[in-house]
This record gives C-alpha cells, structure tokens and sequence, in this order.
C-alpha cells in the first residue's frame, strides 16, 4: 500500500484494512517502540505492550474517532497503556508526574549522534545537559527532535495547549544554548 495522507489511512484502518494496519505498524512501530523504551526502561516489556497496543487498536478499530493526524493519538495512548501496564507490574514508581502526563526521559550519546538538527547537538556533553533539564522539558524535545512531531501534535500527547508546548520548546533550547556557552567559554 503506498503511503496514504494520515486520514485515509486511519480511515482504511478503521474499516478493518489489514494492509492499512501493516502500514500503520510499520510506520509508527520504531517510533513508539524508542518513546515506550524511554519511559519504560525495559525491551522485553516495551515490545510487549506496544505490540499488545496496536492489536488493541485493531481489535477497537470501530471505536476509534476519526483523526486527521495519527501520531498524537498514537504516542498519547501509547504512553496511556504503558503507563497502566507498568502500574499493573508494580514497575512504576515514580507518582510525581499529575496523571501520568509527563515522563522522565533520559537520553543517550548514540541518540543525540543519530537525531541531531542543529550544531549545537553535536557536542557529546549534550546528554549531561539534557539530562539535567526538567522532565516536561525532556519529553518536549524529545517528542520534537526525536520523534519529529510537530508542536501541535506534543501538545495533545503532553496534555497541554499549544503555547506551553512552544514555552517548553524554548525554555529548553535556551537552557540548553546557556549551559552550552559555559562550556565553550570554560572549555570543559
């Protein structure tokens, strides 16, 4: 099946086209599988859940809403599920977040190596210093540079309005480019 615009092919799901599902899996699949390992911190489990996900969303194909975008449906319920797994295994511990709306996201060297858009994010000290951000400000770059989502579509996954989504975005960039002129200027 050629690479339909997100409606028909959410469309073409939702009437049960299983070769509209192969193309949803195989586009959303690595995506999500790198989002669940973040909060989940666990392959065997991630794989689980999101395989155990997408038959959900098949198996309820005709109670899905119609949806012009599909990736903000998919990360945010993504994450639900995940969430609600780990909670059910006793795996989740961490209750800071209201309502599990954020996650606390750590990043790697070989991500930021593969994933980077500006110069800035060539410097290997970058994971240090993402790391140090604030969690929503974590899964707000995370969910742009890395997932390539839009800032209209994080806000329906974060559960915030567009404008925090923007905020975030920038409080974090220049935090970022702060910390990032110390190290220049120190040369640490």
């Amino acid at each position: 099946m050629e690479k339909l615009p997100d409606k028909f092919l959410w469309k073409a799901l939702k009437e049960g086209d299983l070769n509209a599902f192969s193309v949803l899996f195989e586009s959303y699949y690595p995506d999500l599988h790198s989002y669940g390992l973040k909060i989940s911190k666990n392959t065997a489990l991630t794989e689980d859940t999101l395989q155990d996900f997408f038959l959900y969303v098949f198996e309820h194909k005709q109670n899905l809403s119609d949806l012009d975008t599909i990736a903000p449906y998919l990360f945010t319920s993504y994450k639900r599920f995940l969430l609600k797994v780990m909670k059910k295994n006793n795996k989740l511990t961490r209750t800071d977040f209201p309502e599990d709306t954020f996650v606390d996201l750590q990043f790697t060297a070989e991500e930021i190596m593969t994933k980077q858009e500006t110069t800035i994010f060539r410097n290997k000290n970058l994971s240090v210093l993402l790391n140090k951000l604030p969690s929503r400000q974590k899964e707000a770059i995370y969910l742009k540079y890395y997932s390539g989502l839009k800032a209209s579509e994080i806000s329906e996954i974060m559960g915030i309005n567009y404008q925090s989504v923007i905020n975030t975005l920038h409080k974090a960039i220049k935090s970022l480019k702060e910390e990032m002129a110390i190290i220049k200027l120190f040369k640490l």
